[in-house]
């Protein structure tokens, strides 16, 4: 019989003074985007506001989308995109129609 002697077990790890960073959770973000873009759909008909919130609910979606609400945060992407195509429809329709009008028959 040989003798081996007993090793003691390794000593606990301590824990670290310094506080483990936390991924922030975008939820906010998520719901933001959402509200945003259901605003949007009554918002495209003037596009004085209806472009610039739309553009606002797409970045406001994109920066939710690392959140758990990510369905919440693609409705509101999607529904910012619908809003901001139909923004530009309109202001596109408007300056056509600005056109036909002929103002210039008014003008003294």
């Amino acid at each position: 019989m040989t003798y081996e002697p007993e090793t003691p077990p390794p000593a606990p790890v301590p824990p670290s003074p310094y506080a483990q960073p936390v991924e922030p959770n975008r939820q906010g973000f998520a719901i933001a985007s959402l509200v945003v873009g259901i605003l949007n759909l009554c918002f495209w008909i003037i596009p004085i506001c209806g472009g610039p919130t739309a553009v606002i609910g797409l970045i406001l979606g994109y920066l939710g989308l690392k959140s758990t609400a990510r369905g919440m945060a693609i409705a509101g992407i999607v529904l910012s995109a619908i809003a901001l195509i139909l923004a530009i429809i309109n202001g596109i329709a408007g300056i056509f129609l600005l056109n036909d009008l002929n103002l210039n028959q008014y003008m003294p």
